[in-house]
């Protein structure tokens, strides 16, 4: 069984994510945590009431965050509901991102699905600043669905990779089930501008190898020069379903997410983006 957890806002983006989420896994057995963080909305008047205040208007959201909860399942469930499929509803006077660590380290769930705001006139990239924030401090894959997308098959998976991370073999194990359910193909994007491997890199090379036996392998090779736009222009040209990477200290990620890079590439990708996480759990 598949343990997911869904980040709602109330927003149709939150609501596009959990739709892509029941049919990303509709022939698996999954259970589906729909999570409401709150703290935000108690604390935003903090400065102007008192603590009996504040703690009333924060047991008054509560219960108004578990209606809403209820109500989307009861609306997203189907009639007949998957019967694969089962729902938990938690609302959590906490932060966005704690609340997600929190419920992922106590539940040890496998996988965080979550809408993208999608461009706007405030700031013009997919992945807003909440989003980042998980991508960069969630100790679990995140997978940010952009907002509008149209549920498809992933049948390619882009990988960019440059080989030099030790990779977690439970997330692979995540991404080689996905990868196999729908067949997939998954395609290594070495972004060099080294035609060789070190020692180093072939081994992690042979370790996607043998924890990803159940997906169709490919392996490329591409100078450096633009790396958003070499992304870009492999999505198009391999018509990518979805987008990995993994994101570690000192990793190809993290140097992406800390530049402007990751607002352009952001501002044209339209797929669902898969960060794995490689930390320790």
């Amino acid at each position: 069984m598949r343990t997911i957890l869904i980040p709602t806002d109330f927003s149709e983006n939150a609501l596009q994510a959990l739709t892509y989420a029941q049919e990303l896994y509709k022939c698996t057995r999954a259970e589906f945590f729909l999570l409401h963080a709150f703290a935000e909305d108690v604390y935003g008047t903090y400065k102007t009431t008192t603590v009996e205040e504040r703690k009333t208007l924060e047991q008054d959201i509560r219960q108004k965050t578990e209606r809403k909860l209820n109500a989307i399942v009861k609306s997203i469930t189907g009639d007949p509901p998957n019967p694969l499929h089962s729902f938990i509803t938690i609302a959590a006077f906490d932060s966005l991102v704690d609340a997600v660590n929190d419920v992922v380290e106590k539940y040890n769930l496998d996988l965080v699905i979550m809408g993208t705001r999608g461009e706007n006139s405030d700031h013009k990239t997919t992945f807003g600043s909440y989003t980042i924030e998980v991508f960069k401090y969630v100790k679990c894959p995140v997978l940010a669905v952009p907002a509008a997308f149209e549920y498809r098959q992933p049948k390619v998976i882009l990988f960019p990779t440059d080989y030099m991370l030790p990779y977690k073999r439970r997330e692979l194990k995540l991404l080689g089930e996905l990868a196999g359910s729908f067949k997939s193909d998954i395609h290594f994007l070495y972004l060099s501008d080294f035609d060789v491997l070190s020692a180093r890199q072939e081994d992690n090379q042979l370790f996607l190898k043998g924890n990803l036996t159940k997906a169709h392998l490919y392996f490329e090779k591409a100078p450096i020069k633009n790396r958003v736009e070499t992304i870009l222009d492999h999505i198009t040209s391999k018509d990518v379903g979805m987008l990995t990477m993994v994101n570690s200290r000192h990793s190809f990620f993290e140097d992406m997410l800390y530049s402007s890079t990751i607002d352009q590439l952001g501002l044209k990708i339209n797929i669902p983006f898969l960060v794995m996480q490689n930390l320790p759990r």
